[in-house]
């Protein structure tokens, strides 16, 4: 096509698949890094999964600074802005995550007005719409739903998600008016890592499998595949009718006990490391005050969140993979990878 995108955050588990989708369909991709010191080793990544990637271009760009930006969205029609902080613990403090994420948003979003871009697609979450309404929330949630960052079951990272996507909408419906925006919501992301260096999403399927884990919490998960979030992505960027839209990627609720089965199921030689017994909520509090990961999923315990992909599939035409498949893939490829 020779039209031009930024990727930002290339070497994060959704942009790499959004980068090999956007190769795929013939466009001159670049993407940002932190430090190009990275750049060879992700260049290698996606180089073997497509070789026209050991040519992608990249630019040193960090969220919380704005050298790099504007040589990055230099060229570009279209700009995916993926990049955003997800620790794997809470920081002690929540403007480390929030400050980032929406200043880091706005630069984007500055930046490719400045440039003449076109479109902006930006990653967000279920985070920026299903929190914060405590037991009142719905049933199924979509895209009207927004989350309430002083609400009851709010932690740091789905904060720092709502914030800046709202963020986000402020700029492009006042001062970046004619720069357009679409945004993608998505849930639990899953699927094929390609790397070791893992997303903290795949903690899920590592520590079900790697033998470390007691028990199972009382815990769920929406589940999306990773190459469906990045079909959305892709798919928002030149869709007439994204613009100016957010759409859920989301395919079906499960539970730890449900996905230990699914895996034990799939993955017999792991049957002895995946945990069979659930654990009273009142243990994983305790854990929580030892190891600060188990502390994230202390507003979920019991708690479900469904959410509904319709308007992504209608609008979109992107159909998902259920979220059995998304699942056993994360852990196929942890296997292939020697991660577990």
């Amino acid at each position: 096509m020779g039209e031009r995108v930024l990727v930002t955050g290339a070497s994060g588990f959704v942009a790499q698949h959004v980068i090999l989708q956007l190769l795929d369909k013939g466009y001159e991709v670049c993407g940002t890094l932190r430090s190009l010191k990275r750049a060879d080793e992700v260049r290698g990544i996606l180089a073997k999964h497509d070789p026209r990637a050991s040519s992608l271009e990249f630019i040193e760009a960090d969220l919380g600074a704005d050298p790099g930006w504007a040589s990055a969205v230099e060229g570009c029609t279209y700009v995916q802005h993926v990049a955003s902080p997800f620790p794997a613990v809470h920081p002690k403090d929540e403007n480390e995550l929030i400050r980032p994420a929406v200043d880091g948003a706005l630069r984007v979003l500055k930046a490719a007005k400045n440039a003449g871009v076109k479109r902006v697609v930006m990653t967000s979450s279920l985070a920026a719409i299903a929190y914060g309404h405590g037991d009142k929330r719905p049933d199924v949630a979509d895209e009207t739903l927004w989350s309430k960052p002083e609400g009851p079951d709010n932690t740091p990272y789905t904060k720092s998600k709502t914030l800046a996507e709202r963020a986000a909408w402020d700029y492009v419906n006042g001062d970046g008016k004619s720069l357009e925006l679409a945004v993608i919501n998505p849930t639990g992301i899953f699927g094929p890592a390609l790397s070791k260096d893992v997303s903290t999403s795949l903690e899920i399927p590592i520590r079900l499998m790697n033998g470390k884990t007691p028990g199972l919490p009382r815990l769920g998960f929406s589940i999306v595949d990773v190459r469906d979030v990045a079909a959305c992505q892709v798919a928002a960027m030149t869709v007439p009718a994204a613009a100016g839209e957010r759409f859920i990627a989301s395919e079906d609720f499960l539970w730890f006990t449900e996905c230990a089965d699914i895996l034990r199921k799939a993955f017999p030689a792991y049957d002895d490391k995946i945990p069979k017994q659930q654990v009273p909520d009142f243990v994983i509090r305790l854990m929580s005050m030892v190891q600060p990961i188990y502390k994230q999923t202390l507003t979920e315990l019991g708690r479900t969140r469904r959410a509904s992909n319709a308007k992504a599939t209608r609008v979109l035409g992107v159909h998902f993979r259920p979220a059995k498949e998304a699942l056993i893939a994360s852990a196929q490829s942890l296997v292939d990878l020697g991660v577990v």
